[in-house]
This record gives structure tokens, C-alpha cells and sequence, in this order.
């Protein structure tokens, strides 16, 4: 029977990418145990995750946990209760065509490691899933799909359309917004719904790394603020 244990312990020795020619720093980086309420995916791990075998180690963490701070995590509490990986385990490498930041992983080396992830959420089965960063987003979002246009908002997922706990189909979920003070869901005032803790919110958050201008713009920061919003009102609603 599959374990989380005996997951990670293949994903520590895992040397796929590698062996297919792709300049990977082998060497999983993720953090978390089964029970974990929250699962947050970001796109792959930086040189400083590698080394401090820590995801979201360096200035992308202190935004990110700025922006889960507001949601009323405190950063020591969330890393110990919740789940952290990304869509590829090992470092990229640095990007040899443009000479700044990190390789993005390519589609390859994204299906290679896909078989982790899916596992990860079957083994956990997180009430909340947060999506950090393009890759993660297009994991349910068309990648046609615009960031200005999905973060701000979130998605439900019912508990019936878990039966398979890794579920991606946008059609199966309800769709969450902020209007106003309040959240929506289809529509209704979130207070008109009762959202079974055994369903699952998917919110979408942007990349937080120093090196991205998007979060810096004004319009983009009150999108940052309606996600913000959502995490907020979920963590205090099912006590996450």
C-alpha cells in the first residue's frame, strides 16, 4: 500500500530528469506529513531551496508568507501543520539563454515528475490547495488563461467530485469571488452555501519572487488582496 513515507523516499532518489539529459540538480525539495490540511504548490525549488533543503527559503518566502500572514498564518505554524512541494521536486538550474533567474521546468521534466505530484495529493488530500506561480495555476486553469483573470478569485470543489482526489477539471468546481466585503460562491453570498470541509478550495496565487513586477502594480495588488481575502475567510471557517 502506498505510503507518504515510502513517496518520499522515491522522490529523494528519484533521478528521472537526470537520466533524460535534463540539467536538474537531483535532490527533491518539499515539506510536509499526511493530515495536512493546506497543500501548497509552487512551480519548482531555487538554488537557496536546495540548499536549505526548504521550500520558499529565500525572498520569494518572505513574500509569499507576507501575503499568508495577512491570511493569519504565522510562517513557523504553516511550514510544521502543512504541506508544501511544487510541480517539479529538483532544482532547474539557471536559465543558460537569458542569464537571469531560474530555469523553468520544461514539459518533459513537468510529466516526469507528475506522477509524484498526483500522488502527494492523493496521500494528503488537502482541504486547500494553494497554486503559486504559473506552472502550478495551469494545473487547473487553461493556459490560455490570464493571471489578472484567476487570481482574486478561487474555486470549490464538492466532496462527490473528489472520488478522485486529484481532480483538475475546472467543469467540476464552483466558482468563488470576492464582491464587495463578501465571498460569492456561484453567485449566492458564501454565507447562503455550506461548503463541506470534505470538498476542497483551490486558490491561485502569483509567483512571489523579487524578480516578478507583477505583484508591484496597483491593479494587481488588489487582486493579490481579494485571494488574500479568500484564504482568509476559509482558514478561520474550517480552522485551518
Amino acid at each position: 500500500m502506498d505510503s507518504l513515507p515510502q513517496l518520499h523516499s522515491e522522490m529523494r532518489a528519484c533521478r528521472l530528469c537526470l537520466e533524460a539529459g535534463h540539467e536538474i540538480v537531483p535532490g527533491a525539495v518539499f515539506r510536509g506529513s499526511a493530515g495536512a490540511d493546506v497543500l501548497l504548490i509552487g512551480q519548482a525549488p531555487g538554488v537557496t531551496e536546495v540548499e536549505a533543503k526548504r521550500p520558499f527559503n529565500a525572498t520569494s518566502g518572505t513574500r509569499l508568507f507576507q501575503w499568508l500572514g495577512e491570511a493569519g498564518w504565522d510562517e513557523a505554524e504553516f511550514r510544521t501543520r502543512h504541506y508544501m512541494t511544487a510541480v517539479t521536486k529538483c532544482y532547474p538550474g539557471k536559465d543558460a539563454k537569458s542569464g537571469k533567474g531560474d530555469r523553468v521546468p520544461s514539459k518533459v521534466e513537468q510529466a516526469l515528475c507528475r506522477p509524484f505530484l498526483e500522488r502527494e495529493i492523493t496521500l494528503v488530500r488537502p482541504k486547500l490547495m494553494i497554486l503559486v506561480g504559473g506552472l502550478a495555476i495551469k494545473l487547473l486553469y487553461p493556459a490560455k488563461r490570464k493571471l489578472n483573470e484567476v487570481v482574486g478569485t478561487a474555486v470549490y470543489f464538492p466532496p462527490e467530485t473528489l472520488t478522485n482526489p486529484v481532480n483538475f477539471n475546472l467543469d467540476d468546481a464552483l466558482p468563488v469571488s470576492v464582491i464587495g466585503e463578501r465571498l460569492s460562491v456561484n453567485g449566492s453570498p458564501i454565507t447562503d452555501y455550506r461548503l463541506p470541509t470534505t470538498g476542497r478550495l483551490v486558490v491561485p496565487l502569483p509567483h512571489p519572487s523579487g524578480a516578478s513586477l507583477w505583484p508591484n502594480k496597483p491593479a494587481n495588488k488588489l487582486l493579490i488582496a481579494k485571494a488574500i481575502q479568500i484564504l482568509h475567510t476559509v482558514r478561520s471557517a474550517w480552522n485551518l
